[in-house]
């Protein structure tokens, strides 16, 4: 419990570092961010299918490849739910691209932008507890360290938006670090869930893969190639990929 309880903890703080290097670095460039968010989603999907999917075929039973594209589709039909409901992040600082018909135009614009990072990153937290129900705790670390090395750049783009609209440093920190407790929540989630059932195992480790898939898809990917770095950032999924194939390798 207590690995489960500093990973959570690493999880959630990796937001605050991103956020803490965004107020030291200012004025990244575009290309910069790309590549580094595509090393990110690299990590992030070789973790989702060899250190969540894969695992849920191999517990599944008889029935084992149903459970798991059912969990699959459901992760991304929550995600994509939630998608509908909440703006994205680079739609509250670009241009929006979506029709999300539930947006309450009342609500402020920073507590919108809050509640769409904090909603985002919970089944992510909750994809980074699962990983430690199949008794693999070096493969979950594995798994909860592709997830924070995704929220390092995401708390890095958060800060500057939230600095123009004139809010202060201090309060700009800490609605930051709230965002990363969300994330240690759905982590300390994810465990007692895979944990206490884990007859549902499979499904909750293809459902949390599910979510994983649904973000590099949606978010990652797309980010990386919006502004003429996609080859590098292609590259740099890539290397993500191998690199945390690797790892998986020698510490799974």
């Amino acid at each position: 419990m207590e690995v489960v309880l500093l990973t959570a903890l690493g999880v959630g703080g990796a937001t605050v570092i991103g956020a803490v290097l965004g107020f030291i670095f200012k004025n990244i460039s575009h290309k910069f961010s790309d590549i580094v968010l595509g090393f990110a989603a690299g990590i992030m999907l070789c973790a989702a299918v060899v250190g969540l999917i894969l695992p849920a075929i191999e517990r599944g039973g008889k029935y084992s490849i149903i459970i798991v594209v059912v969990g699959i589709i459901a992760g991304a039909l929550f995600l994509n739910l939630i998608d509908r409901l909440v703006p994205h992040l680079h739609h509250l600082v670009g241009a929006e691209t979506e029709t999300h018909a539930k947006a309450n135009n009342r609500i402020d614009k920073i507590l919108l932008f809050v509640i769409a990072i904090a909603i985002h990153n919970f089944p992510e937290g909750i994809a980074a507890g699962v990983g430690f129900g199949t008794g693999n705790d070096e493969q979950a670390i594995t798994i909860a360290l592709g997830i924070a090395l995704q929220n390092i750049p995401e708390g890095l783009v958060i800060i500057g938006p939230m600095l123009a609209t004139g809010m202060s440093k201090k309060k700009t920190l800490l609605i930051a670090s709230l965002t990363g407790v969300v994330e240690v929540v759905g982590t300390l989630i994810g465990y007692f869930a895979a944990t206490i059932s884990s007859a549902v195992l499979p499904f909750f480790l293809a459902f949390a893969g599910g979510t994983m898939l649904y973000v590099i898809s949606d978010e990652m990917i797309p980010e990386t190639h919006a502004h003429g770095a996609e080859r590098g950032a292609t590259y740099a999924l890539l290397i993500g990929f191998c690199v945390m194939l690797v790892m998986d390798f020698f510490l799974g």
